[in-house]
């Protein structure tokens, strides 16, 4: 999964949302080891005190911990990490929603929209 990293929002915060996608999508698994912090930085192509930053507060939410011998690994609390799949989704779909209703669109008319999509309606 490569790094899309933008400018317009703080680095380390685009690192930690891309490192929990990576999480809940089964990129890195439950009680899985992550790789270290240098070795994710120079992959992104970040200061590692900025990757550093991002594992912080990774550490503090719970999703992942450090073992002083063999380095940071995921959460094995799979129910946290559906949770926190699901806040992610939820939060997709409402930015959706306002984008849509930014365009002009009622509830009803995305709900539609979005339904006639799933079916494999073109408009």
């Amino acid at each position: 999964m490569a790094w899309n990293l933008q400018s317009d929002r703080p680095i380390y915060t685009q690192i930690l949302e891309q490192i929990q996608t990576r999480i809940i999508s089964g990129c890195y698994k439950p009680g899985e080891k992550l790789p270290s912090v240098r070795e994710l930085a120079a992959e992104a192509n970040v200061n590692p005190n900025t990757m550093q930053k991002a594992f912080a507060e990774l550490e503090r939410s719970g999703l992942i911990s450090t073992q002083r011998t063999s380095g940071r690994t995921v959460t094995e609390d799979t129910s946290m990490i559906e949770q926190l799949k699901n806040q992610m989704a939820v939060s997709q779909i409402q930015s959706f929603i306002d984008a849509m209703q930014q365009l002009g669109y009622s509830k009803e008319e995305i709900y539609n929209l979005v339904t006639k999509t799933l079916r494999g309606g073109n408009e």
